[in-house]
């Protein structure tokens, strides 16, 4: 068995179907799923060998590694630009392990404030329950993070476009401030995907993915992956994880190989679809704001197109009347469904304030501009004209 060999002046959509294949004596056209959880040696002493020093394509224990696990990590790391990637079992262990891997008590993180919630509670609960002490900050505000940095700065972690706000940080200028003080740039891509960003470029150090998200993209698997360099992936990721258990299963990696050969047409496709919306609603009476990176009315618009050249697959409505009137548009909706995922083939809509940010408190979820009205519209697969006319009736009823 053997990988296809990395060609790196492949274009992103060839990379996104070919990269990393690794084919049985069979020759089989569709990756093979590699559901084992040991391997076979032939000797006691090829056992030895391995585990003193596995090779490229040998393998111990699925936890440790397995061939079609392999195979999406590698495709992954190819269309990121990254080295090295190792996935895991969701997005939520990927961002704790990012991090956890490379801290120990009396280290110091920065972090923007504003974050989905599994990742600020990852940040201000656990991290600091074990002496890691994180400051967290208004991520626009380049002036902030020069002041919250420090010489025991270890790391600055971000999301390239927050959750649910979609505030958008510029990645090159806060690399640069973590540089000063020799902080690893973490940087949670979810929203603006693969496919619309390499944050790599920009002056991050390691990317993190839900995979759950666009990469699987129909709502079938948890999983995650984290990219960087291979000194990063192999030394610090690898063992924190290998002894911690958060492997990805061979199935869900298979999953996400057959996900990732249409994520490019996918992701392209829903963002036009979050673009029309935006721009349809605008300026709507019944709405006090609709943000979206997409639009020149975003404060952060020249950023989201420096980094994305596109708006992204999310937009954000903010309802006049509250939670109330929230609740009545989103019981109106025919087509979108009432979820707390996102990035998947059918249009799903969140009320965040009650849903994936329930736990913050009142003055957190202001700080991080989550208000009682705020909707998060993740735009799928479907006719832009249907979801438009879904959009119009239930603003009617609500």
């Amino acid at each position: 068995m053997g990988g296809v060999p990395i060609t790196r002046d492949w274009k992103k959509r060839t990379k996104l179907v070919h990269e990393g294949i690794r084919r049985s004596q069979y020759g089989e056209v569709a990756e093979p799923v590699f559901l084992t959880q040991g391997f076979v040696y032939e000797s006691a002493e090829q056992a030895a060998q391995r585990f003193e020093e596995a090779g490229e394509d040998e393998f111990i224990y699925s936890r440790y590694g397995n061939p079609t696990v392999r195979m999406f990590e590698e495709r992954i790391a190819a269309i990121e630009g990254a080295e090295d990637a190792f996935a895991t079992a969701s997005g939520m262990a990927a961002v704790y392990a990012s991090l956890a891997s490379m801290l120990k008590a009396g280290d110091h993180v920065v972090s923007a404030r504003a974050l989905f919630g599994s990742c600020h509670y990852v940040l201000d609960e656990v991290l600091q329950r074990f002496g890691v002490d994180v400051t967290f900050v208004d991520g626009t505000s380049l002036d902030a993070w020069k002041a919250a940095v420090r010489p025991n700065t270890k790391a600055v972690f971000l999301e390239s476009i927050s959750n649910p706000t979609l505030e958008v940080i510029d990645i090159k200028a806060v690399a640069a401030v973590a540089r000063d003080v020799g902080a690893t740039v973490i940087v949670d891509n979810v929203f603006s995907t693969p496919v619309l960003s390499r944050v790599l470029d920009l002056g991050a150090d390691v990317v993190v993915y839900s995979a759950t998200k666009h990469i699987d993209g129909q709502g079938r698997v948890l999983g995650g992956v984290v990219l960087g360099s291979r000194d990063y992936v192999r030394k610090t990721l690898e063992p924190f994880l290998k002894h911690t258990g958060g492997a990805m299963s061979p199935f869900t990696a298979w999953l996400l190989l057959k996900g990732m050969e249409t994520l490019d047409l996918r992701v392209r496709a829903q963002a036009e679809s979050a673009r029309k919306v935006a721009e349809a609603f605008e300026g709507d009476a019944r709405l006090e704001r609709v943000i979206y990176p997409g639009l020149p009315s975003h404060p952060q618009h020249e950023t989201a197109m420096a980094q994305m050249k596109r708006g992204g697959t999310v937009a954000t409505f903010v309802l006049k009347g509250g939670q109330p009137a929230a609740f009545r548009f989103l019981n109106a909706l025919r087509i979108f469904i009432i979820s707390n995922n996102l990035g998947d083939a059918k249009s799903i809509v969140t009320h965040p304030t009650t849903t994936t940010h329930q736990r913050l408190t009142d003055e957190q979820r202001d700080e991080m501009g989550i208000l009682p009205g705020l909707v998060r519209l993740s735009l799928g697969l479907e006719d832009v004209d249907d979801l438009i006319r879904d959009i119009r009736q239930a603003l009617e009823a609500a």
